[in-house]
């Protein structure tokens, strides 16, 4: 008897931390809590500085300070090699055909080719793409993974941080909004 009980503890141990994690998993989606929803400490200061060079072979510019401001627009950081950025792509392609907005990309650590190959793919909803081949102005932004979106006002100043892929929910209850509200403060 005693030989099952010792074999059992590895067994009970585990579902005891099983549960543990569901119910604190299960806690936070109860009460709203949502990855995409992480606090940044740029929202509401303006946004960093950009000197990117453009994606050689698409007929954009790259990307720099000058062409965001006096602009709505919604910077989106991608990679080619990110699943979840091949998941938001339609949803950036709708976004970008309103034309009260400028969709601009930060290509991250990604090859050119590969960049260039995906946007040729999936079709260029960006008005500029800037590349970022080392990552280092992404991390400026506070990027620490593909997909992130930024709503930023026409004075440059960070309004909305989107942290995961873009759905029609995340269109729905954080990105458009944060861009009618900019739109009607005029």
């Amino acid at each position: 008897m005693r030989r099952y009980t010792l074999a059992a503890f590895p067994l009970v141990a585990f579902l005891g931390i099983a549960g543990a994690v569901a119910n604190t998993l299960y806690r936070e989606s109860a009460e709203g809590y949502s990855p995409s929803a992480i606090p940044s400490v740029l929202v509401g200061r303006r946004h960093p500085a950009l000197d990117l060079a453009p994606l050689a072979g698409l007929n954009v510019p790259g990307l720099y300070d000058r062409p965001l401001d006096g602009h709505v627009t919604v910077v989106n950081i991608f990679a080619s090699w990110c699943v979840p950025c091949r998941l938001e792509h339609p949803a950036l392609v709708e976004l970008a055909k309103d034309p009260r907005i400028k969709l601009v990309g930060i290509n991250y650590k990604d090859a050119p080719g590969k960049a260039l190959a995906f946007l040729h793919e999936n079709g260029n909803p960006f008005a500029a793409v800037g590349t970022d081949e080392n990552g280092r102005s992404s991390i400026d932004w506070g990027v620490y993974g593909v997909p992130e979106t930024f709503v930023v006002d026409r004075a440059g100043r960070i309004v909305l941080r989107h942290v995961g892929p873009i759905d029609e929910k995340s269109l729905t209850m954080n990105i458009r909004p944060a861009l009618e509200e900019i739109i009607a403060a005029e």
